[in-house]
């Protein structure tokens, strides 16, 4: 049904290794090229890593799938040097408007202070963001991209996995220290593995319509509850690039999908939205059902799980695959920490501490964005509607209408990685929390603060600082005024960073600790908490 878009077929190659007959131990597997199985192999290989990916395919995904990414995984491809390119192409946007029946009852900015080099989101179609991951897998020398490479059954050892393949030249065996699950909702490694994934399914129905056209539509999300064009019930609008339009009605449990999806059944409905004289071009249809669950553990061994074959939420608020891209941020550094032998396997179940905490989060969010959006009784439609009725005209109803919480990074308050301050801060960046941005000059030039971290571990500091080492691990010193410029002060602002303010930042940009003066001894005991030596 696509029109603007061309699926690519990406080139099958039997390997070496299969060629040769001979057995082969990776250090690390990952099975799904979709956006989070190549992320993670992309953020493997920057950290040195060399990673094998396998799909059983040879394109993107097909249809309309994930559409918004919010700026914590924009930042995180902007680190593996894709930001620029995924911004320019995607439609940005800050601004939401939700509305009840045919008035304007509330709208909220994602973003509303300035100085971040990432944008608060940006609409792009699945498929353009896994032909760019795609891309970025080729030129890397670290990842291998195996199109073709069906998974057929899982051993597991106490040092490594055994994998069965079958590709088009017949079946053979390999090997993995690590192997990454990234097979989405319907994972067969979950199956494999016999990992529990446990949660609610939501009762209800929604109709995706993408659509070609040019409207007069401004760049942002609207939410209708109850519009006069589809009766109660609700409708979500996007623009993506090349001019579609994503539009999600809501249909009910009652509804046939089978018949929903007819274009004499889809076409009146955008009809009585966009009124009669509006010209557009059907794109895409489909109806989805979602869930809300999650996997018993991110790690089982030598198997570990993430995005949808770890979790699953509903599309509203776009935490699916931002939540993934953020598990793939959270792994590599600690997989590269035990790969050298620099840390014990005890930090790579700090992952599931970190992400389980995050998934629940997003579970939350989700399940109480549903709830608002589809009410279960007449009693909750009720509260629902006065809620919606009063946001029209008092401030302190609007925070409670919830048509979606969109996508934020969920900080690790309780992670056993942190260092609790021990004095006195203003601002936000308590420990678990990811870096915010800043301008800051690099070499006399404009940079940003993001730009300069996440190699490894960083003492950022306002005022003198050494270097320190656990082991083989070095936290090396960037100092404001030395290293990087904060002419505009919004760095100093953001960090309360008073004079001698030290923080230690992970190599995910994520804060583990801080002081207002350096210590050498406080820094290195952060420095192996942050290692997950205290763990062990």
């Amino acid at each position: 049904m696509l029109h603007t878009y061309t699926y690519p077929k990406y080139e099958y190659r039997q390997s070496d290794e299969q060629r040769s007959g001979e057995r082969v131990r990776h250090p690390v597997v990952v099975i799904g090229a979709g956006p989070v199985g190549m992320t993670q192999a992309l953020d493997c290989a920057a950290r040195g890593i060399p990673t094998v990916v396998l799909d059983d395919n040879n394109t993107v995904s097909i249809g309309s799938r994930a559409v918004c990414y919010a700026k914590r995984p924009l930042e995180i491809w902007d680190r593996l040097g894709l930001g620029d390119d995924l911004v320019a192409q995607g439609v940005q946007w800050k601004v939401g408007k939700v509305f009840f029946r045919d008035e304007l009852v509330y709208q909220f900015d994602l973003l509303p202070e300035d100085h971040h080099k990432m944008p608060a989101m940006i609409n792009l179609q699945q498929y353009y963001l896994e032909e760019r991951l795609v891309r970025a897998c080729d030129e890397s020398p670290l990842v291998d991209l195996r199109w073709k490479h069906k998974v057929l059954a899982i051993e597991t050892h106490d040092d490594h996995v055994v994998l069965t393949i079958e590709t088009p030249d017949g079946i053979f065996k390999t090997e993995a220290s690590w192997l990454i699950a990234c097979d989405g909702a319907s994972s067969d490694t979950r199956r494999m593995i016999g990992a529990d994934f446990t949660g609610q399914f939501f009762q209800d129905r929604f109709l995706i319509a993408d659509v070609v056209m040019k409207a007069d539509f401004p760049t942002e999300r609207w939410f209708w509850f109850d519009p006069p064009f589809h009766r109660n019930q609700s409708v979500l609008l996007h623009k993506q690039c090349d001019n579609v339009w994503r539009i999600d009605f809501q249909l009910g449990w009652d509804a046939d999908p089978n018949e929903e999806k007819k274009p004499e059944k889809v076409i009146p409905r955008i009809q009585a939205m966009l009124g009669p004289d509006v010209p557009f071009e059907l794109e895409w249809v489909s109806v989805y059902q979602f869930a809300c669950r999650r996997i018993d553990r991110f790690r089982h061994g030598r198997v570990i799980f993430a995005g949808d074959a770890a979790h699953q939420v509903s599309p509203f608020g776009a935490r699916g695959a931002n939540s993934g891209v953020q598990d793939c941020d959270n792994l590599s550094w600690k997989l590269k920490a035990v790969l050298d032998g620099d840390a014990s396997e005890a930090l790579l179940d700090t992952y599931h501490d970190e992400r389980a905490f995050a998934a629940d989060d997003n579970l939350l969010n989700s399940t109480r964005s549903t709830d608002f959006i589809t009410p279960k009784s007449r009693t909750s439609l009720r509260l629902r509607n006065a809620v919606l009725e009063l946001a029209r005209t008092e401030p302190f109803a609007r925070p409670l209408v919830n048509s979606g919480r969109l996508s934020t990074p969920t900080p690790y308050v309780h992670s056993p990685l942190n260092t609790p301050d021990a004095e006195s801060f203003a601002g936000r960046m308590t420990p678990g929390t990811n870096c915010a941005d800043a301008p800051v000059e690099v070499d006399g030039r404009p940079g940003w603060l993001l730009n300069e971290l996440g190699r490894g571990f960083v003492l950022l500091s306002f005022g003198p600082a050494e270097p320190v080492r656990v082991g083989n691990v070095e936290a090396a010193v960037l100092q404001v005024g030395r290293d990087i410029v904060d002419r505009a002060g919004v760095l100093t602002q953001r960090y309360d960073g008073q004079p001698g303010t030290v923080y230690l930042i992970r190599p995910d940009q994520y804060v583990a600790a801080r002081w207002r003066r350096f210590d050498r001894a406080a820094a290195e005991a952060a420095l192996a908490r942050a290692l997950g030596r205290s763990l062990a």
